[in-house]
């Protein structure tokens, strides 16, 4: 006494549809510019500089300056990677750079 299961494939007929125009032929992609690859250096320096921002093992981060909470947390200890000490040395100009993730909000 075994019951058969139905399947709603069992009631609808599966219809596959033709690609219109065939396939596609990708287009090579460019060489990497020296302009591209400055930017994608920022984007990840600046991944890297969020990430710290975020880490709150290294004490809160709003009112001051990245350089700054990097000193603090070093005068305290906390043993900050010396990486982004590094990169807030190399951009001391770029306020992007050298100002934390919350800049932009009020406190």
């Amino acid at each position: 006494m075994t019951t058969k299961r139905r399947l709603i494939t069992d009631s609808y007929r599966v219809v596959k549809r033709e690609r219109r125009g065939g396939k596609r032929e990708r287009s090579p992609t460019p060489p990497p510019t020296p302009e591209r690859m400055h930017l994608a250096a920022r984007q990840e320096d600046l991944q890297k500089l969020k990430q710290f921002d975020l880490d709150w093992r290294f004490g809160p981060c709003t009112g001051i300056s990245r350089l700054q909470r990097w000193e603090r947390a070093q005068l305290h200890g906390l043993s900050p990677p010396q990486e982004i000490k590094e990169l807030l040395l190399q951009s001391a100009q770029d306020v992007e750079l050298t100002d934390s993730l919350w800049r932009d909000y009020p406190l």
